[in-house]
């Protein structure tokens, strides 16, 4: 993938044999993860979810998720400059993903990225 995981999604959106789809996907999804591209990660776990129930998939999921917001929030810690109209559409897109799953470890999840952004200033979501 070389780091670019942009080009990496753009190639699975444009295949179009789900054999391969599937495999690229999951590719995309384990590497994604062990690189720290943690939202390209999550979007790739979310998709093997729908298509597959395995556990690893929905463990894979919730890490990439979680990932994902830490990597916000370190951002908010260390960064003078931070903005949350960067992050707000990566944090709605993670919610999105954790609430599309069943398990409902999701819900747990879901409620501490809307403790966190309503205590930063951040009215992303209701909490219902």
């Amino acid at each position: 993938m070389n780091g670019t995981p942009e080009k990496a999604w753009e190639l699975y959106l444009g295949t179009k044999n789900v054999d391969e789809s599937y495999q690229l996907l999951d590719l995309i999804a384990n590497d994604c993860y062990q690189m720290g591209h943690f939202l390209h990660a999550a979007k790739a776990f979310n998709i093997l979810e729908k298509v597959d129930s395995d556990s690893d998939i929905w463990e894979g999921k919730r890490g990439a998720c979680i990932g994902a917001f830490q990597k916000i929030v370190v951002a908010k810690e260390w960064d003078n400059n931070f903005r949350f109209a960067s992050h707000e559409k990566d944090l709605k897109e993670i919610i999105s993903m954790l609430k599309s799953t069943d398990n409902p470890q999701s819900e747990f999840i879901v409620r501490s990225i809307w403790t966190w952004s309503k205590d930063n200033g951040l009215h992303i979501i209701s909490n219902t």
